[in-house]
């Protein structure tokens, strides 16, 4: 799960003992199906998953441009200062990155998480929530059950597909709250930002 811990993202598989990110060596095969299959399913994600690939399959613009992507950041940023919280935001299209800004009580780990989500939003089409509770939902750890790399992806929440008539061009995403608050304040803004272009 993730904490915030020093405004940083911290996951630890359970029973490995490996923070991801750390240099600690991934499991083996053997090991991975092994810890995959004492977790048992968990009815919180199952419930969850209705909203989350609801907000999946309506969030999107009719167009988003350079413009969108500041006031959008912008907004985020304006929230954060308000409730001071600690986060960075970031948004791409595609490989360049358009929009980042950080608050004070967050480091270059925050930048490291947000890299490894949005790897999991263009692998997967979709917010890395909702990927992590799709396999939450189904007893598995999605990295040992998918074999990737914990130090390239992340399945935690907080970043977010930017669709464009239902096409990705890119991801906006949050780091340094629990991930369902850095998923919900992406939401949040997103939807203000769909609103406004009405």
């Amino acid at each position: 799960m993730t904490a915030a811990v020093t405004g940083r993202d911290v996951r630890r598989p359970p029973g490995t003992g490996i923070v991801l990110g750390s240099a600690a060596p991934l499991p083996t095969p053997q090991r991975r199906r092994t810890l995959s299959m004492s977790l048992a399913p968990d009815p919180a994600a199952q419930a969850l998953l209705p909203l989350l690939e609801e907000q999946n399959s309506r969030i999107s613009f009719a167009a988003f441009d350079y413009d969108d992507a500041y006031r959008l950041g912008s907004t985020i940023m304006a929230k954060a200062t308000a409730d001071d919280l600690k986060i960075t935001v970031t948004m791409t299209f595609g490989e360049q990155r358009v929009f980042h800004a950080a608050r004070p009580g967050t480091t270059a780990d925050n930048d490291d998480w947000l890299a490894r989500k949005f790897r999991v939003v263009a692998r997967y089409n979709a917010p890395s929530f909702l990927i992590s509770t799709k396999y939450r939902a189904r007893g598995l750890d999605f990295n040992e059950a998918t074999g990737l790399p914990v130090t390239q992806y992340a399945a935690a929440g907080g970043a977010f597909p930017l669709r464009v008539n239902g096409s990705v061009i890119g991801a906006v995403g949050v780091s340094g709250l629990v991930e369902n608050l850095d998923h919900d304040l992406v939401v949040w803004a997103l939807e203000a930002a769909r609103a406004a272009a009405v």
